[in-house]
């Protein structure tokens, strides 16, 4: 059955796979990157979370807030128990982005989750009627979110609080 499940996964998502494992490797290493680079993935997997959450099930519009509880938890336990300095240069507008697996492991679950419950639903289509069901996938899907939000939300700030370079007269 997990064969038959895989064989008929479309090529893209495997690419999808395969971009997000590499995206991941690139932030395991040290490098200085734009905040807009930065922001590339959060952005990414906010959109392969809000894509997955059905505003249409049992719970209705009632799952943007269990997703934005979610997401508003984490961000503030990355925001309060992040302790790693983070290095800027305003003037170049970039950030010094320690190596971590962190973002792989996120962007993993992400895509697990979001495979295992497109699986889930084919296979058990009772499930797109439990408000359980909908409530546990909207609040996972904003507490990996939170997380990349949050990191993102300390890069941001830390090279706002920079003081620009002032030419010399």
């Amino acid at each position: 059955m997990i064969q038959q499940i895989i064989s008929h996964t479309p090529v893209y998502v495997w690419a999808l796979l395969a971009f997000l494992i590499y995206r991941g490797w690139l932030a395991s290493q040290d490098r200085e990157t734009s905040l807009r680079k930065v922001a590339l993935i959060p952005l990414v997997m906010v959109g392969l979370s809000v894509t997955s959450i059905n505003g249409h099930g049992p719970l209705g519009d009632g799952v943007w807030p269990l997703w934005a509880l979610g997401a508003a938890a984490s961000a503030a336990a990355i925001w309060q128990f992040s302790r790693r300095e983070i290095m800027v240069n305003r003037a170049a507008g970039t950030v010094l982005q320690r190596g971590s697996w962190m973002p792989l492991v996120l962007m993993i679950a992400i895509f697990v989750t979001k495979y295992a419950v497109a699986v889930m639903s084919a296979m058990h289509p009772e499930l797109q009627h439990s408000v359980l069901f909908a409530a546990s996938v909207a609040l996972l899907y904003g507490v990996f979110n939170g997380l990349f939000l949050g990191r993102l939300a300390r890069y941001a700030a830390a090279l706002q609080r920079q003081p620009v370079a002032v030419a010399g007269l």
